[in-house]
């Protein structure tokens, strides 16, 4: 019998296993996957923790409830892959052995990585909203907080969902208007991009949306170290921004045990075939998800994309079949606006996001690169579909990659 091992079981590695377990014999094939990790993370709803729309309770699952019957699920820290024999080290001694391996070990954050960050301030006067305690922490700290200046700043690109930190802003906006207290809060994005978002229609757009909430907007800030006593973040050439709250998005890296096995490149991340998804130094491993080091979103959106492709791919890869070079960069993003609004944006590596309808050509009922209510509930929605259709792996009616069809250039 054949071997398919799949270490970690978020968002990527949870779809690819549900699929492949339909698809593959289970006579011809065992498929296992790893994770250390017994609770299921809803990732996209830690942003609305803080502002109390959503609690701890709203964001977690055992991720024993949606591995499909028939996959082993290991949960085991992994210490070390070992590509050249085909085997997996983990934590506790044991080594699983491999036909084929896809790596779906994500990305997170690492505070550590700048100066100050986790000093005095940590979960004081300093927060992120990227991880369920950090969300939390913020939460309670909002409650009672009665105004200054709040930074959000992201210390380095990428980072998992792009505009997130800028839905944090508009849903902080929306927040303080609700409490009454907007007027004593000034709101700044302190960003290493030259703009607020990487794509310039899109960029344009949240800009004006930013100006028109009055939040300040600092560009090329490329964080150099904070100063908690001071109340300062600095850029490697001493540009200063203070704060009395600071959200900080830190450095996003992938796992460690990629650097333990020689893998990736300075932040963890591994190189990838940006079309076929697999890993560009192994001909029988494949990468998904936030693990790769593809100039796509590392967004959920982009690894459901991913995983229909690659599901293709294993298929002709096990055939002895020469892979389909079908991944596009798709990626599609609800942006909470505040106010019960949101906009939605689509796009892939060589189009920006770009007016329209979606999915339906002229009829929707989202519209693309526009403020409406109805994109708002698509965003809430989401929860649901993730749990009752993504995770599980059914077909969703959205075609893997990027389609024109009811879009304006």
């Amino acid at each position: 019998m054949k071997k398919m091992l799949v270490l970690g079981a978020g968002t990527a590695g949870t779809m690819v296993v549900n699929k492949m377990r339909r698809i593959l014999d289970p006579e011809e094939w065992k498929i296992t996957v790893v994770d250390q990790e017994e609770t299921h993370y809803y990732q996209p709803g830690f942003l609305f923790i803080p502002f109390g729309i959503y609690g701890k309770r709203d964001v977690i699952r055992s991720r024993r409830e949606y591995i499909a019957p028939g996959v082993e699920l290991v949960m085991a820290g992994i210490d070390m892959i070992q590509p050249d024999e085909n085997k997996v080290r983990l934590g506790n001694g044991q080594v699983l052995s491999y036909d084929l391996l896809v790596i779906a070990t994500g990305c997170r954050i690492d505070a550590s990585e700048t100066e100050g960050l986790m000093e005095s301030g940590w979960r004081k006067d300093i927060f992120d909203f990227y991880t369920p305690e950090g969300s939390l922490a913020l939460a309670r700290k909002l409650r009672t907080w009665e105004g200054g200046r709040l930074v959000v700043n992201v210390a380095e690109m990428p980072i998992k969902c792009p505009v997130a930190p800028l839905e944090f802003l508009f849903l902080a906006d929306h927040y303080f208007h609700q409490r009454g207290i907007r007027d004593k809060v000034e709101l700044v994005y302190a960003t290493p991009l030259d703009g607020a978002f990487t794509k310039p229609k899109a960029s344009a757009l949240l800009g004006d949306i930013l100006e028109r909430k009055d939040i300040k907007v600092v560009t090329e800030f490329a964080l150099g170290m904070v100063d908690p006593d001071r109340k300062v973040i600095a850029t490697w050439d001493e540009r200063e921004e203070n704060y009395d709250l600071l959200v900080s998005v830190p450095v996003n890296k992938g796992a460690d045990l990629i650097e333990r096995s020689g893998m990736g490149n300075e932040l963890n991340f591994i190189p990838t075939d940006k079309h076929t998804l697999l890993a560009k130094d192994h001909d029988n491993i494949f990468v998904v998800g936030d693990a790769t080091d593809l100039p796509s979103s590392k967004a959920g959106s982009v690894a459901h994309f991913q995983v229909d492709v690659l599901q293709e791919n294993i298929l002709r890869w096990i055939d002895g079949l020469g892979l389909e070079p079908h991944f596009d960069g798709h990626a599609n993003c609800f942006i909470e606006s505040g106010f019960g609004k949101g906009i939605l944006i689509d796009f892939n590596y060589d189009t920006e996001p770009l007016p329209g309808k979606f999915p339906l050509p002229g009829a929707g009922p989202f519209s693309l690169l526009e403020e409406t209510k109805m994109n708002h509930w698509g965003k809430m929605m989401f929860r649901w579909v993730y749990w009752n259709m993504l995770l599980p792996g059914a077909e969703l009616p959205l075609e893997a990659q990027m389609s024109m069809a009811g879009k304006r250039s």
